[in-house]
C-alpha cells in the first residue's frame, strides 16, 4: 500500500469556476447594462482555502470532485502549481461547478452558481488515510453525507475539524457534532437557535455542538467568537475593496494557518481577519491572496472599521 504523508491540513468540500463581471450598480428588473469585463477565475470555498494555505507554506491536502469538462483541467493544472496533494474525481459526463457573480462599485457581490448532481462527492470516494495524516481537517459541509465521514474519522483519530458553513445543507445536523472549530457566516447561528442576537446564538451553538469555538463572520463588522469562557472579537480591516467574493474562504484559511503556529485565539482570529481583507483588495476569490508578511504589516499598522461589539461589557 502506497505510504500517505502527512499534511499540515486535509480540505473536503467544494471547487468553482468563476465568472466576475464588475458592474456599476445591481440591474434592476427589466434593465439591460453594459459590462467591460468578464473574468473567469477559480474559486470555491475549501479549494480556495487551501490554494492560500499552500501558498502561506503549510502543506495541504485537497479532495474533490470535477467535471469532464475544460475547467476541470484549469483546477488541476493550478493545484499542480502550487504544489497541493490533490485526490480529484471526476463526474463523468457533467460539467464543473460554475458560477456568475456580479460585483458593484462597492466590492459587494451576487452570486448565480450551478453544479450538476453528478458532482456530489460520495463517502465510499473517501480513503481514511487522507483524513487521519492530517494536521487538521476544513469542510464545507456541501455534500453533507461525505463530510460527516471525514469529520468522525478526523475525530476518532484526534485531528481537529474546521467548518465553513454560509448553508443549513440537508443532514447537516449529523455534521454539527462532529466540528470542533465551527466558523459561518452571519446569519446561521440565528437559523439553528432562532436567536438573533449573536452574543446569545454563539453561546447556544457552542453548548448544542460541543464544539471548541463557535464563531460568525460579520463582513465590514469583523468576526464574533465564543470558546466556553468568554467572546473574543476582532473589528474588520479598512482596506480598498475590489471584490468581497472568497473572504470567507481566506478568512478560513488564515485561521488554519494562524491555528497551526499555535497562536493565541485572538490572534489566529486577527490574522484570518486581516488576509480576508488583503483579499478583497483583488479580482476573484483568490485575487488578493497575500503572502504572509503583508497580513502582518496590515495587523501592525491598518486602520479598522468601527467597532460593532464591546466585548468587555
Amino acid at each position: 500500500m502506497k505510504t500517505i504523508p502527512k499534511v499540515d491540513v486535509v480540505g473536503v468540500g467544494l471547487n468553482a469556476t468563476d465568472t466576475l463581471i464588475p458592474v456599476r450598480d445591481f440591474p434592476v428588473n427589466g434593465s439591460k447594462i453594459e459590462i467591460s469585463s468578464a473574468a473567469t477565475l477559480l474559486g470555491g470555498q475549501v479549494a480556495s482555502a487551501m490554494a492560500a494555505c499552500q501558498q502561506w507554506g503549510l502543506r495541504t491536502r485537497y479532495l474533490g470532485k470535477l467535471g469532464e469538462d475544460h475547467f476541470a483541467q484549469l483546477h488541476r493544472s493550478e493545484f499542480a502549481r502550487l504544489g497541493v496533494e490533490t485526490h480529484l474525481f471526476t463526474a463523468a459526463g457533467s460539467p464543473s461547478q460554475q458560477a456568475y457573480i456580479l460585483v458593484d462599485h462597492t466590492g459587494d457581490r451576487t452570486v448565480l452558481w450551478k453544479r450538476d448532481k453528478r458532482l456530489t462527492l460520495l463517502p465510499e470516494e473517501l480513503q481514511r488515510e487522507w483524513i487521519v495524516n492530517a494536521g487538521i481537517l476544513h469542510l464545507d459541509g456541501h455534500d453533507t453525507a461525505a463530510a460527516v465521514v471525514a469529520a468522525k474519522w478526523a475525530r476518532e483519530a484526534g485531528v481537529p475539524v474546521v467548518a465553513d458553513l454560509d448553508e443549513l445543507y440537508p443532514g447537516v445536523e449529523q455534521l454539527l457534532p462532529n466540528i470542533d472549530f465551527l466558523i459561518t457566516s452571519r446569519d446561521i447561528p440565528q437559523k439553528l437557535t432562532r436567536e438573533p442576537d449573536l452574543r446569545q446564538s454563539l453561546p447556544e451553538v457552542f453548548r448544542r455542538y460541543q464544539c471548541k469555538l463557535a464563531a460568525a463572520t460579520l463582513g465590514s463588522d469583523g468576526v464574533l467568537a465564543w470558546d466556553g469562557a468568554r467572546f473574543h472579537y476582532v473589528p474588520a480591516f479598512q482596506v480598498n475593496v475590489i471584490d468581497t467574493t472568497g473572504a470567507g474562504d481566506i478568512f478560513h484559511a488564515g485561521f488554519i494557518y494562524a491555528y497551526r503556529k499555535g497562536w493565541p485565539r485572538q490572534r489566529q482570529l486577527e490574522f484570518a481577519c486581516a488576509a480576508a481583507a488583503l483579499n478583497c483588495t483583488g479580482l476573484g476569490a483568490r485575487g488578493g491572496i497575500q503572502p504572509v508578511e503583508k497580513i502582518e504589516e496590515l495587523i501592525a499598522t491598518g486602520q479598522r472599521h468601527t467597532a460593532a461589539f464591546d466585548v468587555e461589557a
